[in-house]
Protein backbone atom coordinates (compact mmCIF):
# COMPACT_ATOMS: atom_id res chain seq x y z
CA UNK A 1 0.00 0.00 0.00
CA UNK A 2 1.21 3.37 -0.99
CA UNK A 3 0.68 6.37 1.80
CA UNK A 4 1.47 10.13 0.34
CA UNK A 5 2.06 12.69 3.09
CA UNK A 6 0.85 15.23 2.54
CA UNK A 7 -1.98 13.48 0.39
CA UNK A 8 -2.60 14.60 -3.35
CA UNK A 9 -5.00 17.39 -3.64
CA UNK A 10 -7.31 15.27 -5.75
CA UNK A 11 -7.65 12.23 -3.52
CA UNK A 12 -5.62 9.83 -5.33
CA UNK A 13 -2.85 7.46 -3.53
CA UNK A 14 0.01 8.83 -6.21
CA UNK A 15 2.81 11.33 -5.49
CA UNK A 16 2.53 14.63 -6.67
CA UNK A 17 5.04 17.68 -6.62
CA UNK A 18 3.86 18.56 -2.92
CA UNK A 19 4.89 15.29 -1.46
CA UNK A 20 7.37 15.12 1.20
CA UNK A 21 7.10 11.86 2.11
CA UNK A 22 5.91 8.28 0.00
CA UNK A 23 4.91 5.59 2.97
CA UNK A 24 5.09 1.83 1.37
CA UNK A 25 4.14 -0.49 3.32
CA UNK A 26 3.87 -4.61 2.25
CA UNK A 27 4.37 -2.64 -1.47
CA UNK A 28 3.07 -4.83 -4.31
CA UNK A 29 4.88 -4.90 -7.89
CA UNK A 30 2.63 -1.87 -9.23
CA UNK A 31 3.63 0.22 -6.09
CA UNK A 32 7.12 -0.36 -6.19
CA UNK A 33 7.25 0.29 -9.83
CA UNK A 34 5.58 3.37 -9.53
CA UNK A 35 7.93 4.54 -7.12
CA UNK A 36 10.91 3.15 -9.02
CA UNK A 37 10.32 5.19 -12.44
CA UNK A 38 9.74 8.51 -10.22
CA UNK A 39 12.89 8.06 -8.42
CA UNK A 40 15.07 6.37 -11.24
CA UNK A 41 16.52 3.54 -9.15
CA UNK A 42 15.22 0.28 -7.65
CA UNK A 43 14.00 0.12 -4.15
CA UNK A 44 15.70 -2.43 -1.81
CA UNK A 45 13.94 -6.04 -1.32
CA UNK A 46 13.23 -7.28 1.89
CA UNK A 47 16.12 -9.51 1.92
CA UNK A 48 18.31 -6.66 1.02
CA UNK A 49 17.07 -4.54 4.42
CA UNK A 50 17.86 -7.59 6.80
CA UNK A 51 20.90 -7.60 5.70
CA UNK A 52 23.26 -7.58 8.65
CA UNK A 53 26.65 -5.53 7.36
CA UNK A 54 26.50 -2.19 7.85
CA UNK A 55 27.50 -0.90 4.44
CA UNK A 56 24.26 -3.01 3.10
CA UNK A 57 22.15 -0.68 5.30
CA UNK A 58 23.61 2.41 5.26
CA UNK A 59 24.78 4.13 2.44
CA UNK A 60 25.20 7.56 0.70
CA UNK A 61 25.69 8.25 -2.54
CA UNK A 62 24.76 11.08 -5.47
CA UNK A 63 22.36 13.36 -3.04
CA UNK A 64 20.35 9.82 -2.28
CA UNK A 65 20.80 8.36 1.48
CA UNK A 66 19.83 5.26 1.64
CA UNK A 67 19.14 3.69 4.88
CA UNK A 68 17.88 0.51 7.28
CA UNK A 69 17.23 -0.63 10.34
CA UNK A 70 15.72 -3.47 12.62
CA UNK A 71 12.74 -2.47 14.75
CA UNK A 72 9.97 -3.66 17.32
CA UNK A 73 6.86 -5.27 15.40
CA UNK A 74 3.66 -6.99 16.70
CA UNK A 75 4.96 -4.97 20.14
CA UNK A 76 1.66 -4.93 21.67
CA UNK A 77 1.39 -8.81 22.05
CA UNK A 78 3.69 -11.18 23.90
CA UNK A 79 6.03 -12.45 21.37
CA UNK A 80 7.15 -9.25 19.64
CA UNK A 81 9.38 -9.73 16.80
CA UNK A 82 11.91 -8.07 14.83
CA UNK A 83 11.06 -6.71 11.23
CA UNK A 84 13.13 -4.07 8.69
CA UNK A 85 12.58 -1.08 7.45
CA UNK A 86 14.29 1.22 4.78
CA UNK A 87 14.31 4.98 4.58
CA UNK A 88 15.37 6.36 1.10
CA UNK A 89 16.17 10.17 1.72
CA UNK A 90 16.35 13.00 -0.58
CA UNK A 91 16.71 16.61 0.01
CA UNK A 92 13.10 16.91 -1.14
CA UNK A 93 11.61 13.44 -0.46
CA UNK A 94 11.52 10.60 2.11
CA UNK A 95 10.53 6.96 1.07
CA UNK A 96 10.00 4.65 3.72
CA UNK A 97 9.73 0.44 3.25
CA UNK A 98 7.98 -1.47 5.51
CA UNK A 99 5.89 -4.58 6.21
CA UNK A 100 4.39 -4.33 9.47
CA UNK A 101 1.75 -1.85 10.92
CA UNK A 102 4.50 0.20 12.98
CA UNK A 103 3.75 3.07 15.56
CA UNK A 104 6.41 5.74 14.69
CA UNK A 105 5.06 5.74 11.58
CA UNK A 106 1.78 5.59 11.90
CA UNK A 107 2.09 8.48 14.68
CA UNK A 108 3.42 10.55 12.34
CA UNK A 109 1.07 9.97 9.31
CA UNK A 110 -1.69 10.83 11.55
CA UNK A 111 -0.07 14.40 11.37
CA UNK A 112 -1.27 15.78 7.87
CA UNK A 113 -2.35 19.29 7.10
CA UNK A 114 -0.95 22.08 9.01
CA UNK A 115 0.85 19.83 11.28
CA UNK A 116 2.53 17.97 8.33
CA UNK A 117 6.27 17.92 8.29
CA UNK A 118 7.82 20.57 5.48
CA UNK A 119 10.62 18.68 4.14
CA UNK A 120 11.79 15.69 4.01
CA UNK A 121 14.36 15.90 6.79
CA UNK A 122 11.77 16.80 9.08
CA UNK A 123 9.68 13.79 8.26
CA UNK A 124 13.01 11.72 8.94
CA UNK A 125 13.13 13.79 12.58
CA UNK A 126 9.84 13.25 13.71
CA UNK A 127 9.92 9.52 12.65
CA UNK A 128 12.80 9.55 15.01
CA UNK A 129 11.45 10.83 17.62
CA UNK A 130 8.27 8.76 17.30
CA UNK A 131 10.54 5.63 17.46
CA UNK A 132 12.28 7.15 20.48
CA UNK A 133 8.98 7.54 22.41
CA UNK A 134 7.74 4.33 21.24
CA UNK A 135 10.89 2.20 22.30
CA UNK A 136 10.43 4.75 26.04
CA UNK A 137 6.95 2.52 26.56
CA UNK A 138 7.70 -0.16 26.02
CA UNK A 139 10.74 -0.28 28.11
CA UNK A 140 8.24 1.53 31.23
CA UNK A 141 5.84 -1.43 30.34
CA UNK A 142 8.65 -4.09 30.73
CA UNK A 143 9.67 -2.43 34.04
CA UNK A 144 6.32 -2.68 35.39
CA UNK A 145 5.92 -6.37 34.62
CA UNK A 146 9.24 -6.70 36.21
CA UNK A 147 8.35 -4.83 38.85
CA UNK A 148 5.26 -6.87 38.94
CA UNK A 149 7.20 -10.44 39.02
CA UNK A 150 9.54 -9.09 41.36
CA UNK A 151 6.75 -8.66 44.48
CA UNK A 152 5.52 -11.55 43.53
CA UNK A 153 8.40 -13.61 44.04
CA UNK A 154 9.60 -11.90 46.90
CA UNK A 155 6.70 -12.18 49.09
CA UNK A 156 6.20 -14.46 52.06
CA UNK A 157 4.83 -17.60 51.09
CA UNK A 158 2.33 -19.24 53.18
CA UNK A 159 1.32 -23.26 53.78
CA UNK A 160 4.83 -24.65 53.77
CA UNK A 161 5.89 -27.61 52.73
CA UNK A 162 1.95 -28.98 51.83
CA UNK A 163 2.18 -26.00 48.81
CA UNK A 164 5.96 -26.88 47.91
CA UNK A 165 4.59 -28.70 44.58
CA UNK A 166 2.20 -25.63 43.85
CA UNK A 167 4.35 -22.78 44.25
CA UNK A 168 6.90 -24.49 42.13
CA UNK A 169 4.69 -24.62 39.32
CA UNK A 170 3.64 -20.98 39.85
CA UNK A 171 7.84 -20.32 40.09
CA UNK A 172 8.18 -22.00 36.73
CA UNK A 173 5.04 -19.74 35.54
CA UNK A 174 7.36 -16.60 36.53
CA UNK A 175 10.23 -18.44 34.75
CA UNK A 176 8.27 -18.36 31.59
CA UNK A 177 7.12 -14.95 31.68
CA UNK A 178 10.57 -13.10 32.44
CA UNK A 179 12.15 -15.12 29.78
CA UNK A 180 9.30 -13.51 27.46
CA UNK A 181 10.28 -10.45 29.61
CA UNK A 182 13.73 -10.74 28.28
CA UNK A 183 13.31 -11.46 25.23
CA UNK A 184 11.42 -8.31 24.38
CA UNK A 185 14.02 -6.54 26.10
CA UNK A 186 16.88 -7.56 23.52
CA UNK A 187 14.38 -6.92 20.37
CA UNK A 188 14.04 -3.34 22.33
CA UNK A 189 17.99 -3.37 22.25
CA UNK A 190 18.85 -4.37 18.91
CA UNK A 191 16.46 -1.81 17.59
CA UNK A 192 17.36 1.02 19.51
CA UNK A 193 21.13 0.31 18.32
CA UNK A 194 20.07 0.05 14.75
CA UNK A 195 18.29 3.15 14.35
CA UNK A 196 21.24 5.18 16.40
CA UNK A 197 23.51 3.94 13.82
CA UNK A 198 20.82 4.97 10.96
CA UNK A 199 20.56 8.86 12.71
CA UNK A 200 24.09 8.96 13.37
CA UNK A 201 24.91 8.08 10.08
CA UNK A 202 22.18 10.24 8.10
CA UNK A 203 23.58 13.47 10.71
CA UNK A 204 27.05 12.78 9.65
CA UNK A 205 26.58 12.36 5.75
CA UNK A 206 23.94 15.07 5.17
CA UNK A 207 24.33 17.85 7.37
CA UNK A 208 23.10 20.50 5.16
CA UNK A 209 19.68 18.83 4.94
CA UNK A 210 19.46 18.83 8.88
CA UNK A 211 20.04 22.22 10.32
CA UNK A 212 18.56 24.62 12.83
CA UNK A 213 15.82 23.20 14.90
CA UNK A 214 15.72 19.60 12.44
CA UNK A 215 19.54 19.25 13.78
CA UNK A 216 18.74 19.65 17.39
CA UNK A 217 15.74 17.03 17.06
CA UNK A 218 17.97 14.52 15.58
CA UNK A 219 20.88 15.40 18.49
CA UNK A 220 17.75 14.69 21.26
CA UNK A 221 17.02 11.43 19.74
CA UNK A 222 20.60 10.06 19.91
CA UNK A 223 20.87 11.06 23.57
CA UNK A 224 17.30 9.90 24.48
CA UNK A 225 18.48 6.80 22.60
CA UNK A 226 21.73 6.69 24.88
CA UNK A 227 19.70 6.91 27.87
CA UNK A 228 17.20 4.20 26.94
CA UNK A 229 20.49 2.16 26.36
CA UNK A 230 21.60 2.62 29.86
CA UNK A 231 18.06 2.18 31.08
CA UNK A 232 17.74 -1.32 28.88
CA UNK A 233 21.06 -2.60 30.61
CA UNK A 234 19.48 -2.31 33.92
CA UNK A 235 16.39 -3.81 33.02
CA UNK A 236 18.44 -6.96 31.53
CA UNK A 237 20.30 -6.89 34.89
CA UNK A 238 16.95 -7.08 36.90
CA UNK A 239 15.49 -9.45 34.97
CA UNK A 240 18.58 -11.77 35.20
CA UNK A 241 18.28 -11.09 38.73
CA UNK A 242 14.94 -12.46 38.94
CA UNK A 243 15.84 -15.42 36.98
CA UNK A 244 18.59 -16.06 39.88
CA UNK A 245 16.30 -15.79 42.61
CA UNK A 246 13.19 -17.83 40.91
CA UNK A 247 15.50 -20.66 39.92
CA UNK A 248 16.58 -20.36 43.63
CA UNK A 249 13.43 -20.48 45.72
CA UNK A 250 12.44 -23.74 43.20
CA UNK A 251 15.30 -24.79 44.29
CA UNK A 252 14.81 -24.53 47.81
CA UNK A 253 11.42 -25.44 47.71
CA UNK A 254 12.92 -29.04 45.94
CA UNK A 255 15.31 -29.83 48.59
CA UNK A 256 12.56 -28.93 51.42
CA UNK A 257 10.37 -31.85 49.23
CA UNK A 258 13.84 -34.00 49.56
CA UNK A 259 14.23 -33.44 53.10
CA UNK A 260 10.41 -34.77 54.05
CA UNK A 261 11.13 -37.49 51.86
CA UNK A 262 14.33 -38.43 53.44
CA UNK A 263 12.84 -38.01 56.67
CA UNK A 264 9.73 -40.13 55.93
CA UNK A 265 12.17 -42.81 54.79
CA UNK A 266 14.30 -42.98 57.80
CA UNK A 267 11.15 -43.14 60.65
CA UNK A 268 10.32 -46.12 58.52
CA UNK A 269 13.31 -48.09 59.04
CA UNK A 270 12.87 -48.77 62.73
CA UNK A 271 9.39 -49.54 62.34
CA UNK A 272 9.93 -52.04 59.51
CA UNK A 273 12.91 -53.41 61.40
CA UNK A 274 10.65 -54.34 64.72
CA UNK A 275 8.20 -55.97 62.77
CA UNK A 276 10.19 -57.90 60.81
CA UNK A 277 12.14 -58.75 63.99
CA UNK A 278 9.09 -60.37 65.36
CA UNK A 279 7.25 -61.64 61.98
CA UNK A 280 10.32 -64.44 61.87
CA UNK A 281 8.25 -67.13 63.88
CA UNK A 282 11.25 -68.84 65.61
CA UNK A 283 9.47 -71.10 68.67
CA UNK A 284 12.22 -69.79 70.95
CA UNK A 285 11.00 -66.35 70.92
CA UNK A 286 9.45 -65.42 74.48
CA UNK A 287 7.38 -62.63 73.28
CA UNK A 288 5.37 -65.15 71.56
CA UNK A 289 4.21 -66.46 75.13
CA UNK A 290 3.36 -62.97 76.40
CA UNK A 291 -0.40 -62.72 77.85
CA UNK A 292 0.46 -58.91 75.99
CA UNK A 293 2.80 -59.68 73.39
CA UNK A 294 0.96 -58.49 70.87
CA UNK A 295 -0.04 -55.01 72.13
CA UNK A 296 3.59 -55.32 73.78
CA UNK A 297 5.13 -55.39 69.68
CA UNK A 298 2.56 -52.80 68.59
CA UNK A 299 3.81 -50.17 71.43
CA UNK A 300 7.56 -50.91 70.42
CA UNK A 301 6.90 -50.09 66.55
CA UNK A 302 4.75 -46.69 67.77
CA UNK A 303 7.87 -45.81 69.93
CA UNK A 304 10.79 -46.48 67.62
CA UNK A 305 8.04 -44.60 64.77
CA UNK A 306 7.30 -41.42 67.36
CA UNK A 307 11.43 -41.53 68.93
CA UNK A 308 13.33 -40.66 65.55
CA UNK A 309 10.22 -37.70 64.99
CA UNK A 310 11.04 -36.10 68.35
CA UNK A 311 14.57 -35.89 67.82
CA UNK A 312 14.07 -34.61 64.33
CA UNK A 313 11.87 -32.09 65.67
CA UNK A 314 14.14 -31.34 69.09
CA UNK A 315 17.29 -30.75 66.03
CA UNK A 316 14.96 -28.55 63.74
CA UNK A 317 14.87 -30.50 60.90
CA UNK A 318 11.63 -30.75 60.80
Amino acid sequence: MLHVHPPHPAGEAAPHPQAVWLDLVEPDEGELSLVETLLGFRLPTRDQLSGLEQSSRLSFEGDVLRLAAPVVAESETDHPRISPIGIILTPQLMISIRYETLFMFESVARRTGKEAPASSAAVFAAVMQAFVGRQADLLEEARARLDEVSHRVFRTAGGGARSAMRHTVVMRDKLQLLGRIGERISIIRESLLGIDRMVEFAADNAKPWFAGETADRLHQVTADIEALNQFEEHLLGKVQFLLDAVLGFIGIEQNDIFKVLTIASVVGIFPTLVAGWYGMNFANMPEYHWAWGYQYGIGVIVLSTIAPLLWFKWRGWL
